[in-house]
C-alpha cells in the first residue's frame, strides 16, 4: 500500500477556543495558535494531528494522508486524474479534493509513525490467573489520558458512491467492510479504518477517533471528560462489532463526536482478510447501550442544510 498513516484533520467550527478547549481536555496538546486564530494540536505520537480554523458552520475542511515517497506520489496523481479530478502538486504533496464531501486531502512524504508498545495488562478469567496477589494496574493510573494517535474519522457525502471511489481508486485505500447501500469502512494504513465515508443529505463531519492503550483508559478518559461537564456524554461504553475496537462517544462543543477508542483490528495482509457486507446497523456494536437517536441522527442536521444552502 502507497499509503501508510492519517496524518491530520483541518475542522471548520464557528468557536474555536471553546473548541480547542475541549480537545485539550480530551488529551490533545495545543502546539501553536495563529494570529487568524487558527489552533494546532497534538498527539502523544501522530505530533500535530488536529488544526481547528474559523468556519461558518462545523464540518471537515482538510485530511492529510501519508506516503513514503515521490513515486507513491505520482502513480496516486495519475489515478486521480483518471478520475478526472484536478490534482496540485507541492513540494512532497499533492492535493484534490473529494466532490462528495468537499474535503480537499492532501497525499504528503512523510516518516512511518513509530509506536512505543503499551505495558501488557495481564487479565485474570476462569482457569487463567495469571495477576496473582496484585490489583489491576487500570485502577492505580492516576495521569490524564492522552491520546496516541489519531485513528479515523467519519464524514458524510452527498455522492457516497463517488467519495468511495475517490479514496479507493483514486488515493489507494483498502476496503474493509461495507455497510450495504450506506458506507464504506476504508484504510490506508494496518488499523481496520481510518475513514468512513456514509451516505448523508448534506457533506458534514461525524465523528473522530482517537487511540487510546485499553479499554481503562477508554473509561478514564470519558470519565473526566463527563467529570467536568456530563452533557458530553454520547454514547458507551461499549464494543463495536465492524472494527472490534472498545469505544466512547463524547460531544465536543460544536457539536461533533469524538471518540476514545481501543483493541481496533489490525490488517497486516490484504489476502488474508475478507470485507463483510452489513446490512443497516447490524454491524454497529457488538455489546454496549443502544446508540442514541441524535448519534444517528444529529440534531443540527437541519440546520446545516439551511446554512449549506445559504
Amino acid at each position: 500500500m502507497p499509503l501508510h498513516g492519517m496524518s491530520s484533520l483541518t475542522f471548520g467550527v464557528p468557536n474555536i477556543a471553546e473548541v480547542a478547549n475541549y480537545y485539550e481536555e480530551f488529551g490533545l496538546s495545543t502546539t501553536r495558535t495563529d494570529a487568524d486564530g487558527t489552533t494546532h494540536l497534538a498527539t502523544v505520537e501522530g505530533g500535530e494531528q488536529l488544526h481547528i480554523a474559523r468556519a461558518d458552520r462545523r464540518r471537515l475542511l482538510a485530511m492529510s494522508v501519508a506516503a513514503d515517497d515521490q513515486d507513491d506520489l505520482d502513480r496516486i496523481a495519475s489515478r486521480l486524474e483518471r478520475l478526472e479530478l484536478t490534482v496540485s502538486r507541492g513540494e512532497g504533496s499533492i492535493t484534490a479534493r473529494d466532490p462528495g464531501t468537499d474535503v480537499v486531502v492532501s497525499v504528503e512524504i512523510r516518516p512511518r509513525i513509530v509506536q512505543a508498545p503499551a505495558e501488557p495488562v495481564d487479565y485474570n478469567a476462569p482457569g487463567r490467573n495469571p495477576r496473582l496477589n496484585l490489583r489491576a494496574p487500570g485502577i492505580d493510573r492516576t495521569g490524564p489520558v492522552r491520546p496516541r494517535k489519531l485513528g479515523h474519522v467519519v464524514i458524510g457525502s452527498t455522492d457516497q458512491p463517488g467519495s468511495q471511489r475517490f479514496f479507493t481508486d483514486g488515493l489507494g485505500f483498502k476496503i474493509s467492510d461495507i455497510v450495504k447501500d450506506q458506507a464504506a469502512f476504508m484504510r490506508c494504513s494496518t488499523d481496520h479504518h481510518n475513514v468512513l465515508i456514509q451516505a448523508a443529505p448534506i457533506t458534514m463531519l461525524h465523528h473522530t477517533s482517537w487511540q487510546v492503550d485499553d479499554v481503562d483508559e477508554v473509561g478514564r478518559g470519558a470519565t473526566a471528560m463527563l467529570e467536568q461537564d456530563p452533557g458530553r456524554h454520547a454514547w458507551g461504553l461499549g464494543r463495536h462489532h465492524i472494527g472490534s475496537n472498545f469505544f466512547w462517544y463524547l460531544k465536543d462543543p460544536a457539536g461533533n463526536f469524538s471518540e476514545y477508542y481501543s483493541d481496533m483490528d489490525c490488517i497486516v495482509d490484504d489476502e488474508l482478510w475478507e470485507p463483510g457486507v452489513w446490512e443497516g446497523a447490524k454491524g454497529l456494536y457488538s455489546w454496549g447501550p443502544k446508540p442514541p437517536d441524535f448519534f444517528l441522527n444529529p440534531v443540527d442536521l437541519a440546520e446545516h442544510m439551511i446554512n449549506a444552502h445559504g
